[in-house]
């Protein structure tokens, strides 16, 4: 296996936006596993498959394809060949996607495809349970948290700033809703693993958390 590092943490603790800052610093593939299940999400919800239609989303995963490409500074995802990249950033998408994130067959279609990537390609995973099931061995493991509030204001600020119309409470609300769905789910919950390093961004600037990410990576790199 390549050298794989995992970051996992809850919604709006920065994982994505530091994982892409660190993957271009140190080189490494960056794969956000929250797209992947976005995906699935928005593919269930345009053709009117509740999450508890376990029946509708086989169907819906037999013939799902999801790719990411890089296109300059940006990378695209494309849900059965089309762009998907903004439509599953919505807080429609927000509001069901730990729903759909939690049922077995979403994950036992997601994971493989997961574990797959880090095998020939030196990557950073961010997600839910990357460090605890998809990658328990990964080189590296960070637990990026951050206070529920910061979360939520992070959250707004970038729905704002999209053009989404939203208010904080609205966001904060979400926020809270979706952390307990993920913490209390039975399978895969999101769980910070014994051997992970935690990272507190609530009071850190962007620069300050990556280079305390990529001093934690560089001396395992060594």
């Amino acid at each position: 296996m390549a050298f794989v590092v995992a970051i996992d943490g809850p919604a709006g603790s920065g994982k994505g936006t530091i994982t892409k800052l660190v993957a271009k610093d140190l080189n490494l593939v960056t794969v956000d596993t929250g797209a992947m299940y976005r995906c699935v999400t928005l593919e269930c919800l345009n053709n009117n498959v509740n999450y508890t239609d376990l029946a509708g989303i086989e169907k819906i995963l037999e013939n799902i394809d999801i790719k990411f490409k890089k296109e300059g500074e940006n990378q695209l995802v494309f849900l059965n060949g089309k762009d998907v990249s903004k439509e599953i950033r919505t807080f429609e998408i927000d509001n069901v996607v730990a729903k759909y994130a939690a049922v077995k067959i979403i994950r036992d279609k997601v994971a493989p495809i997961q574990r797959e990537m880090g095998k020939t390609q030196n990557i950073i995973m961010e997600g839910r349970d990357i460090g605890t099931v998809i990658f328990p061995d990964a080189d590296v493991k960070i637990y990026l948290d951050c206070s529920v509030e910061e979360r939520a204001n992070r959250r707004y600020k970038q729905d704002i700033e999209k053009g989404i119309k939203v208010t904080y409470e609205e966001v904060l609300k979400s926020i809270i809703e979706r952390h307990k769905l993920e913490t209390e789910r039975e399978i895969s919950p999101l769980v910070k693993a014994d051997d992970a390093i935690l990272v507190d961004s609530t009071n850190l600037t962007i620069p300050e958390v990556v280079e305390k990410i990529e001093d934690i990576i560089k001396s395992k790199m060594n």
